[in-house]
Parts: structure tokens; sequence; C-alpha cells
């Protein structure tokens, strides 16, 4: 796994973000619904196509990381 670091611009960007434009929670809930529409969607239209969805798991599994570190819900009791 890459370990990056963000540049403080970036850093800063996304603090101002999530301070000023949208509540980290709420980020997470749509993060988590538009998550499972584009997988019920892939795995509706493309049953049995096999191309990109190694790819296409890989992308559900890191917003569902985001999501997580923005409101640890599935890790809560």
């Amino acid at each position: 796994m890459n370990k990056n670091t963000l540049s403080k611009e970036a850093e800063t960007r996304l603090i101002d973000f999530f301070n000023h434009v949208i509540d980290p929670e709420d980020m997470a809930k749509v993060l988590r619904q538009v998550n499972c529409i584009l997988a019920l969607g892939v795995t509706q239209q493309h049953e049995t196509l096999q191309l990109g969805l190694t790819n296409f798991e890989d992308n559900y599994f890191w917003l569902n990381e985001l999501a997580e570190i923005l409101n640890p819900y599935l890790s809560e009791e």
C-alpha cells in the first residue's frame, strides 16, 4: 500500500471543505449511498462481465474507507 501525504494546501482545503461546506457525517452518508447505488447498478447490468470488476471492487473498498474515516459508523457497536 502506498503511503502518500497531502500537501499543506490540500490539507487546508479539505479542512475548509468540511468546516464550511458539508458535515463529515453527511458526507459519509452520501458516500455510502452513492457507493451502494453504483455497486447495485454495476452488478445488475454486468453480472457476467469480468472486465474492470477488480478495479470497481477496489474503488468500492476505498470509498467505504473514506466514509469510515469521516464517520466511523461500521466500527461502532
